[in-house]
């Protein structure tokens, strides 16, 4: 009787962790500084900022306690999507490649981010993009 109780127990654990999970995309976090590399949030210049895809849907943002924001919901999708990202300095473009997670979990990976606009340069840093916005 033991080991068919431990049997099913086993069973049921096998059963039960085979496809409940899903990967998200990582967040995307930007940072914007100017040329001298001040952070523009934290020193007031960058007050207003909103983002939208191409479909002129709002993306949630939300704002680190260091002065970057995190991007949510982004790349859940296969293919490319294009959004724009306007504020009191300077606007600019930006596309999100992603694809469908390969591996055990079902989910989405960030395959590439470009972007497009004039007077900025962009450094991909550990964890975050580093937007200079001249």
């Amino acid at each position: 009787m033991k080991k068919i109780l431990i049997f099913i127990i086993i069973s049921l654990l096998f059963i039960s962790c085979e496809k409940d999970c899903y990967n998200a995309p990582l967040p995307i976090v930007f940072k914007f500084v100017d040329s001298n590399d001040e952070n523009l949030i934290a020193n007031g210049t960058l007050t207003s900022y909103s983002i939208q895809d191409e479909n002129n849907v709002s993306v949630q943002v939300s704002k680190t306690s260091d002065n970057m924001i995190i991007l949510e919901n982004v790349g859940a999708y296969n293919g490319t999507k294009k959004y724009h990202f306007s504020s009191n300095v300077k606007p600019f473009d930006f596309s999100i490649q992603s694809s469908e997670f390969k591996g055990a979990c079902d989910g989405y990976q960030i395959n590439k981010i470009t972007f497009t606009g004039i007077g900025i340069d962009v450094t991909d840093e550990k964890g975050y993009y580093k937007i200079i916005l001249q």
